[in-house]
Formats: structure tokens, C-alpha cells, sequence
């Protein structure tokens, strides 16, 4: 049985985590972690998870607590995460951060991103990026995992096999992505509450949102990324338009595909193009894709739910990778449609 500790365990994808980790039979929260919520119950905070956790009650964050466990999950914001999982590390502990702030091979393209000083850089170049589907043997061996967002997951599984494949001009792509509310986290924002957001759509951060550095690392292309607030509570929707290579066609984008058939969790459906009721629910990214003649562009769609592919069951995945666990085992094939 996996020992985990989730510190940051108040916030959605603290809350994800433990929905799906209340249903793994090989794995059993040790202590939810809480610098907000410490002594609070978790039920009195997520009522739902009432029949999963009972009275349990949310920790302080405790060091000593932490090192009793096999794993430790960091649902901590971006930039406040790196120094306290370098400390577990130095614990000698398995870290899994749900932050940004392992993601990244390049120290400087971090800093510039987020403008401010790494505080572990000793730590950037053993930590793996935990994207299972294309680092899944460094992960099998990782202490350290860089855990992926909702955003970028959705862009580098469809983007990355095509430029690996020399299907598309790298130059050429635009990330046109559409993200449920839960996506801006568990907060008190004038921004996103039901007034401002039902009935409303609307883009922001149009090409200096932070997560396009990400995407480009990790796909290798040259990226306009444009994220908007879809008025729904989960999922996201990310429409990609790229310009094919002289001579490359659309089968040839289903062919770089084709490195997914025997990916229990990404699926490639053709012209048939994903929305959000597939993936809602589920651990899978659903890509479509289609070729425009007119313009020799190539469209891809790509879905996932941004709280369990884009967060929370991707970390699951990369704790069944990490200990030789079927890397299935309690997390949702099937979404909820309804």
C-alpha cells in the first residue's frame, strides 16, 4: 500500500485527488495538508468526500508527517512550491508537484516566465516531466516529478507527435484553448464568480499567458496561445490550427497520431472531432483532427478535463508509474456526460 501525503489538499486539485485516491486500492492518504484550512474538517470544506474520509481533518503542513510517507503530492500555486519540495527531497521522498515549478529544463526560461529566482535549480535536472505517454521509463525511475497542467497537456499531446514527425511547419501553430471555471482554482475573484461568467465568454493573457513557454519546450514549436474562460465548471477545449509541410497531408497527422493506440489514456478519433462531454470525468485526451486545402492548414481539437488529465489523475498516473503500479489502477476510462 502507497503512504500519500497531498500538502495544499483544500484547493480543487487537492480535493481531486482525494475523490480519486478514495477510490485506489493501492494507495491511502497519511495526512491532508492545509496552510488556510489547518484543523479544519475536510468534510466541513468538500462534503462530498464525507463518506470516503469521515472526521479527518486537514493537517498543518508538517515535515515530519511528510516524511512518513511513501509519495507526497504539492497542490501548492506556482512559485511557492519549489523550495518545500526540495526539502522532502532532501528528506529523501518522492515528490509529485502539481506547480509549475519543476516543469521546466531551462532555469532561465522559468525565471523569465515567472519572474522570479528559482530556489532549487540544484533540483531541475533530476526532476522528470510527467507527461507518462512520452517520459514513462524516467518516470519509472523519478524521485521528482514536474507534473503538467490542464492547458498544456492538451497542447503538447497534440502538438508534439506532429512536429516529432515533421508533419507540420513548427512555426506556424496557434493555440486557440477554451477552459472551464474550476481551471482558476478554488478562489474569491469578482472575475469568476456566476454574475460575471454565465452567459459570458471571453479570451485573456492573448499571447503572454505563462503557459506558452511550457508549450514550447516541450513541443519544440513556435506557439501563439490563446486562452479563454468558458462558462462551464470543468474541461477544456483546445482548437489548433498549423500549416502542413510541402507534401504532408492529413493521413500523414493521423499516422504521427498513431503513436497513441496503445495509450490506455489518449485517444485519436480522425475527423471525428472531441468536445468536452467525452473527456469530462475521465483521465483520457480525446484529439480529432482535419486538413483545410484551401489553406494546406492542418485543425486539431483536443479535450481532456482540466482537474483530472490536466491536473490531479495525471499526478495519480505518475504515482502508478513511479511504483510499478498498472498505470489504470483508479483512475476513470469513461467520463460523465451527463
Amino acid at each position: 500500500m502507497v503512504k500519500v501525503g497531498i500538502i495544499g489538499a483544500n484547493g480543487y486539485t487537492g480535493f481531486e485527488l482525494m475523490r480519486l485516491l478514495a477510490a485506489h486500492p493501492d494507495a491511502d492518504i497519511e495526512f491532508a495538508a492545509s496552510r488556510s484550512m489547518a484543523g479544519s474538517r475536510v468534510a466541513d470544506v468538500y462534503p462530498t468526500l464525507y463518506g470516503a474520509y469521515g472526521d479527518m481533518t486537514y493537517s498543518a503542513v508538517d515535515l515530519a508527517r511528510a516524511a512518513e510517507c511513501d509519495v507526497v503530492f504539492a497542490c501548492l500555486p506556482h512559485g511557492e512550491s519549489a523550495e518545500i519540495c526540495g526539502k522532502l527531497i532532501d528528506l529523501g521522498k518522492k515528490v509529485i508537484d502539481l506547480s509549475a515549478d519543476y516543469r521546466y529544463d531551462s532555469a532561465e526560461l522559468y525565471e523569465s516566465t515567472y519572474k522570479k529566482p528559482h530556489p532549487r535549480r540544484d533540483l531541475l535536472s533530476e526532476a522528470v516531466y510527467g507527461l507518462p505517454e512520452f517520459f514513462r521509463k524516467d518516470i519509472a525511475k523519478a524521485r521528482l516529478i514536474g507534473n503538467p497542467g490542464c492547458y498544456v497537456t492538451a497542447s503538447v499531446l497534440a502538438i508534439r507527435p506532429l512536429v516529432a514527425a515533421g508533419v507540420i511547419n513548427p512555426r506556424t501553430v496557434i493555440t486557440d484553448a477554451k477552459s472551464g471555471v474550476s481551471g482558476a482554482g478554488r478562489k474569491a475573484d469578482i472575475a469568476y464568480n456566476a454574475n460575471e461568467v454565465a452567459g459570458n465568454f471571453k479570451a485573456y493573457s492573448v499571447s503572454v499567458h505563462r503557459h506558452t513557454t511550457e508549450i514550447e519546450e516541450k513541443t519544440g514549436a513556435v506557439v501563439t496561445f490563446a486562452p479563454h474562460l468558458l462558462p462551464v465548471g470543468r474541461g477544456i477545449l483546445a482548437t489548433i490550427y498549423c500549416d502542413l509541410l510541402p507534401g504532408k497531408t492529413e493521413e500523414d497527422a493521423a499516422a504521427a497520431f498513431g503513436i497513441y493506440s496503445d495509450e490506455p489514456f489518449v485517444h485519436f478519433t480522425g475527423r471525428r472531432l472531441p468536445e468536452i462531454k467525452w473527456a469530462a470525468g475521465s483521465n483520457c485526451c480525446y484529439i480529432g483532427a482535419v486538413s483545410e486545402s484551401k489553406t494546406n492548414r492542418l485543425i486539431v481539437v483536443s479535450c481532456i478535463d482540466n482537474l483530472i488529465k490536466g491536473a490531479s489523475g495525471q499526478a495519480v498516473q505518475n504515482m502508478n508509474v513511479m511504483f510499478g503500479l498498472p498505470e489504470t489502477r483508479g483512475l476513470p476510462l469513461v467520463g460523465f456526460h451527463l
